[in-house]
């Protein structure tokens, strides 16, 4: 029965961890969203994250977005400089109609800095990208 069960591959949907200004605190932060660059609504948007190494696990954070538009980005959540430091697993499950889809995006411990920045898609933001 399991075996019967069809997950298809997730082609554009990504998280990407942007630095962005806090204009209230004004400091420079670390947010990871999550972009929907396909041209279909995603539904019931279920995110799973954690930090983690050999010695430390941070706890685990559930985000749900009832709708993302085709198109469209969400802030997911505020890293903390300290969390950089360890492995970032973003479990991503969502609905495109009626079919399930489910990805795992992981960043691997500092690879999230200055250094890696990139342009994001439909952001117009510098950050670091998982596919």
């Amino acid at each position: 029965m399991k075996k019967d069960i069809q997950i298809p591959e997730v082609k554009d949907v990504h998280i990407a961890v942007v630095s962005e200004k806090h204009l209230e605190y004004k400091t420079q932060d670390w947010n990871a969203y999550i972009i929907n660059n396909s041209d279909n609504d995603l539904d019931t948007v279920l995110i799973v994250s954690k930090g983690f190494n050999t010695k430390k696990m941070t706890p685990v954070m559930r985000h749900t977005i009832a709708k993302l538009p085709a198109r469209s980005y969400a802030k997911v959540e505020y890293l903390q400089n300290a969390v950089l430091e360890l492995n970032n697993e973003f479990k991503v499950t969502f609905f495109k109609g009626n079919q399930m889809f489910d990805k795992t995006y992981f960043f691997r411990k500092n690879t999230i800095n200055e250094k890696a920045l990139q342009n994001i898609p439909l952001m117009q933001l510098k950050g670091v990208l998982v596919k």
